[in-house]
């Protein structure tokens, strides 16, 4: 008698409307993790990265993201290059870089692949560099910060809405003045400049395999080389669609204002959100009630405006769409996006000229055995004719030549050689003909 499953084994089920419908018990936190968990790699704005394993529901709350958008990242399923500007969140899915991009964190999905392992050290060191570059002048000017929030001494008025914003924007300076990207397009360059990378490199691969193969092709015409040429062929046509993909992403980008605006993640946070995020924590426990004051005041001015129901992503749409900084940046990389896909087009031309010398050079071939097939043939109706002349004299007839006191061998010989003779003229003017209506070269 077979094993099965004992009634022990299962347990009532009380939200089925059928009572004791057996329901089978599972292992202890076997439910708990579902299908959707997945291993992240957090990379703070601080430059620490945290290994972490959560569900698609908590990352959905973590970015505030919509399921439309983590399915492009999911490696299950072929999604083609994409660049997403959200709310609270940009959507990378550029090669073998699946992450989200937020005000203040980057979460990778597949930071276990080798190739992305490279990517990771380079964005963790720009990370780094962009916290050590801003960090400093924040310390520095932390202190009359908190005057003009409580009121100092100076008279100085509180700094709410699109003025705070601009002097948390202000603050984003190096120490010598200069500009220095918000947290989001940092990563978000880091991004580009990896898949552009890669790109170009397996662009440079495949051209410094092509052009042998392709000479060689053209010197010998062999299966071997023609089934080399046709696997090359096929890689160039795959890389030049992946190429023409990030290409025309980031020219939608360009094309449209509303999209790079979104994208500014910084300017679209609370003023006291963006510069208490890149405040040492010291300070914010020795300066708790100035921020109350900040927050309370924030609130009250906020209900009494007229644009209370207004998003974040208005705001930061303002001033006819300034993504001067942000068009800069991408514009750099679409030229050399563009680069690579006119290197993969001269490629590609250069293929398509070998295959058409290479059908020439079949199709002379071919013309060249046409011919030798016209010139057999043309044989082989001559021999006929001789043939046919042998033949007649074949028959059981009684003619004088077949008499031997009358003609003899000699006539025999005549006749035979006369009629080869005849067969050879007959041969040489038949080609003549063809050659002359140019059949024949």
């Amino acid at each position: 008698m077979r094993g099965g499953p004992r009634p022990e084994d299962f347990e009532t089920n009380p939200s089925t409307p059928i009572t004791g419908q057996p329901t089978p018990t599972y292992p202890a936190g076997a439910r708990k993790k579902g299908v959707g968990v997945r291993t992240w790699l957090v990379l703070c704005s601080r430059g620490q990265a945290q290994t972490t394993e959560v569900g698609k529901h908590a990352i959905m709350r973590r970015t505030g993201l919509p399921a439309r958008d983590l399915r492009i990242l999911d490696p299950l399923l072929s999604y083609p290059s994409t660049v997403l500007g959200r709310e609270r969140a940009i959507v990378i899915n550029l090669e073998h870089i699946k992450a989200i991009i937020t005000a203040q964190e980057v979460l990778l999905l597949n930071s276990k692949d080798p190739s992305v392992a490279p990517f990771i050290d380079e964005l963790q060191r720009r990370i780094l560099c962009h916290y050590r570059a801003t960090k400093p002048k924040e310390e520095e000017n932390y202190e009359g910060e908190m005057d003009q929030a409580q009121g100092g001494g100076d008279g100085t008025p509180l700094l709410f809405g699109d003025e705070a914003k601009k002097d948390a924007k202000q603050s984003l300076e190096n120490q010598d003045g200069s500009k220095v990207l918000p947290f989001e397009f940092v990563a978000l360059e880091a991004c580009l400049e990896a898949a552009s990378s890669s790109l170009e490199s397996e662009a440079v691969r495949l051209e410094l395999e092509a052009h042998p193969a392709l000479d060689k092709l053209t010197s010998k015409i062999s299966t071997l080389n023609l089934e080399r040429v046709r696997q090359i062929k096929s890689r160039l046509v795959a890389i030049t669609g992946r190429v023409q993909k990030v290409r025309d992403e980031l020219e939608h980008l360009l094309d449209d204002d509303e999209d790079m605006a979104e994208m500014y993640l910084t300017e679209k946070l609370p003023a006291e959100s963006a510069s208490e995020s890149n405040r040492d924590e010291s300070y914010l426990r020795a300066n708790e009630d100035a921020h109350d004051l900040l927050m309370s005041t924030h609130s009250a001015l906020s209900r009494t405006s007229r644009g209370t129901h207004t998003s974040s992503t208005r705001s930061a749409m303002t001033n006819k769409f300034d993504v001067e900084e942000l068009e800069m940046l991408l514009e750099a990389y679409f030229v050399q996006i563009d680069g690579t896909l006119n290197k993969l087009s001269t490629l590609r031309e250069y293929v398509d000229d070998t295959e058409d010398y290479i059908n020439i050079m079949l199709d002379d071939k071919q013309n060249h055995l046409l011919q030798m097939g016209v010139m057999l043939t043309t044989a082989t109706l001559v021999m006929s004719a001789f043939i046919a002349v042998a033949g007649v004299f074949g028959m059981n007839i009684t003619i004088e030549l077949f008499k031997d006191e009358k003609a003899g061998p000699t006539r025999f010989a005549w006749t035979v050689i006369g009629g080869f003779i005849g067969s050879i003229f007959l041969y040489v003017g038949a080609i003549g003909w063809w050659k002359q209506k140019r059949l024949l070269e």
